[in-house]
């Protein structure tokens, strides 16, 4: 966009998007984005010479719980394009994780996101976006909008008994897994680490049908194995699309499962203990090869993945198992 345009033709690029009657005058033009609550619905935000149309702030939601709201997360539209765009501002928070006893010192870090977008630029496997200061030396992060559902959001639509979905579809759900366990290390290869994986940050686009990683401004000070976490997360991941679902003692309890005889304390996950790990006790069909796998990730585990390609091996063999 070029420097001579002011500010009413700025405005008048977001015809399209207001009603005839709308008084442009309304729309605020800004360049700074240091109080991202003060960044509105309706505002126009200049970013190395790109105007973009502030919407909606982005929602999340975990667990079942009511959406919390990212209020530095901007749905906008990228006016010289006419295209969705996701702006995350900057915004900084400290707190502390503990998994199997190792303490984790964890912050927001738009620089540490940047820098992996720069590394994952064409990987099919990752939001892509870039980088941008604002007028006051603040990093935002401008991100391509994926058009598609969450792994939760996907998961929750299929219908079938557990049996069936484990034989009929868990193994090429297995396979899109493996492919983000490989681009996990494809981070860890670099030095980098996801820092908050999640299943909810697994959106699975609709365009590609490639399963891809997002949010990766978490990053924190290790004390012992840097990739820790990020293994931790991936096992997360694996038993809940193996129990087409979360595996939760809860729910066993309101259905008075027989498998609740089965359990004890160590059959849980190392962190939740109101996660099931050792599946094989819930499905006894499930393999012991691959439940060897979850038990990593449970409170019986005698040692953890240390790095990603360990997983990879042990994932790997099970699929050429069932093939």
């Amino acid at each position: 966009m070029p420097d001579t345009l002011s500010e009413n033709q700025i405005r008048r690029m977001a015809l399209r998007w207001f009603p005839d009657d709308y008084d442009l005058n309304r729309i605020r033009v800004i360049k700074d984005a240091t109080d991202y609550f003060r960044v509105q619905y309706n505002d126009i935000l200049i970013l190395n010479d790109i105007p973009y149309l502030i919407r909606h702030n982005a929602k999340e939601g975990r667990f079942g719980i009511e959406e919390d709201i990212k209020y530095w997360v901007k749905r906008s539209i990228d006016l010289n394009e006419n295209r969705m765009k996701i702006l995350k501002l900057a915004f900084h928070e400290k707190f502390t994780t503990n998994v199997a006893g190792i303490r984790f010192e964890s912050f927001r870090s738009p620089k540490k996101e940047a820098r992996i977008l720069d590394l994952v630029k064409d990987h099919k496997n990752f939001m892509q976006g870039y980088s941008v200061l604002d007028s006051k030396g603040n990093l935002i992060r401008v991100l391509d909008y994926i058009h598609g559902k969450t792994l939760p959001g996907f998961v929750e639509t299929i219908n079938s008994d557990h049996e069936s979905y484990f034989f009929e579809q868990f193994p090429r759900l297995l396979d899109l897994f493996i492919e983000l366990v490989r681009a996990i290390k494809f981070l860890h290869d670099h030095g980098e680490k996801h820092g908050d994986i999640r299943r909810d940050h697994v959106l699975i686009d609709s365009e590609t049908d490639k399963w891809r990683w997002i949010d990766f401004d978490i990053n924190y000070r290790h004390r012992e194995n840097i990739f820790a976490y990020d293994l931790f997360g991936l096992g997360n991941v694996l038993i809940y699309l193996a129990a087409k679902g979360e595996p939760l003692l809860r729910d066993l309890k309101e259905r008075n499962s027989p498998s609740l005889e089965k359990l004890t304390t160590e059959d849980v996950n190392i962190v939740f203990k109101y996660r099931i790990a050792n599946l094989k006790k819930v499905f006894p069909y499930i393999p012991d090869s691959l439940n060897n796998i979850f038990l990593h990730f449970s409170r019986k585990a005698n040692r953890f993945y240390e790095h990603t390609n360990e997983l990879l091996v042990d994932l790997e063999s099970y699929r050429n198992e069932i093939k």
